[in-house]
């Protein structure tokens, strides 16, 4: 086991573990820069820039995925549903370059990104990317103007653009041993109640934090073989259901891969783990010619040309997260508090 892996090992036991605690120290000092970071912004001695219409913050106060894009693409569906018309806004992770880009079909998830690229695929909603969110914003708001409404995705910690209502995201490992970085997987800590202007949304089967918020609907929709799902096919459960009787390799390129796996084992299937590093880019395949069946993820299958996979049957299987209907309202609630048309643009 690699130290990377031994101390990500200690970060989800309750109490941690040696190589935590020796860890605390930088932790403390890890705690005070950040701090004086946001401060910054707090206090005006760095500039927040508000955008011309109102913006939501999705997060997480975790290290790694706890859910965030099915988050996005569940609030943009669900508000869309309700008469907004959302844009959204990414850093586009593990792209090549930094610079803005406005996310189309055409490109690919080495340009863009793979979540941004799914995102957009997945609701046709406008997307832009760039380490500079202000102006992915301003960018997104030239090209769509029709946009009401921006959705920052894994913005929590990026102050610079302004919010007027913030997501926290948890999936059912909580925040792990409760310290920060890097003797636990806290990127800032845990707030005793939640923040004005907050919502919190537990990608699991209950809350995983003393935080009181809704509980969201995952399950699996279906698959689709490769090629297939990039055509647009929909996915069902009967491909799925009918991948049962045989072993099937199931491949995941995400942070918290077992999720996937034990969602796959709910439905009946017998699997084989791959689990890969998170934004695995596919540039080889990972399994091995005639590994017969494989199941991946819509985030993998992102970056999968079906030409490129060869003898080997890919099926993309989809993942669908609905917010209640009394989250949306409470959404609304607040958006609409901070809709004001004298805002100044960005």
């Amino acid at each position: 086991m690699s130290l990377s892996e031994r101390l990500q090992r200690s970060w989800w036991r309750p109490e941690g573990d040696a190589l935590s605690l020796l860890l605390t120290p930088l932790s403390l000092l890890y705690r005070l820069l950040f701090a004086a970071h946001r401060d910054l912004f707090r206090h005006g001695l760095r500039t927040v820039a508000r955008a011309p219409m109102p913006v939501v913050v999705v997060g997480n106060l975790v290290v790694g995925g706890a859910g965030k894009t099915p988050t996005v693409i569940a609030l943009v569906r669900a508000l869309r549903q309700a008469g907004w018309i959302p844009g959204v806004v990414s850093r586009g992770y593990g792209r090549q370059g930094h610079a803005v880009q406005v996310v189309t079909g055409a490109c690919t998830a080495a340009e863009v990104g793979d979540e941004p690229l799914l995102i957009h695929l997945r609701t046709g909603a406008p997307v832009a990317v760039g380490r500079d969110r202000v102006a992915a914003a301003q960018a997104l708001c030239r090209t769509h103007p029709t946009v009401n409404l921006l959705i920052s995705d894994d913005g929590l910690q990026h102050w610079r653009l302004a919010r007027d209502l913030q997501v926290l995201v948890f999936d059912d490992r909580g925040i792990g041993n409760g310290r920060q970085l890097p003797a636990g997987p806290l990127r800032e800590p845990l707030p005793d109640a939640l923040p004005p202007h907050t919502l919190a949304v537990y990608n699991a089967a209950s809350a995983s934090t003393p935080l009181p918020g809704c509980v969201a609907d995952r399950r699996l929709v279906g698959a689709v073989p490769l090629a297939d799902w990039w055509r647009g096919a929909a996915p069902s459960l009967a491909a799925l259901h009918a991948l049962k009787g045989r072993t099937v390799l199931a491949a995941a390129g995400m942070a918290h891969p077992e999720r996937f796996f034990r969602m796959l084992e709910a439905e009946g299937l017998r699997i084989e783990r791959l689990p890969l590093p998170d934004h695995f880019d596919f540039r080889r395949l990972p399994w091995p010619a005639g590994a017969g069946d494989v199941v991946v993820t819509e985030k993998d299958a992102i970056k999968l040309h079906p030409d490129a996979q060869g003898d080997v049957r890919v099926w993309v299987v989809a993942l669908d997260l609905r917010l209640p209907a009394a989250f949306i309202a409470e959404a609304q609630r607040i958006l609409r508090r901070y809709q004001a048309p004298d805002r100044h643009d960005t």
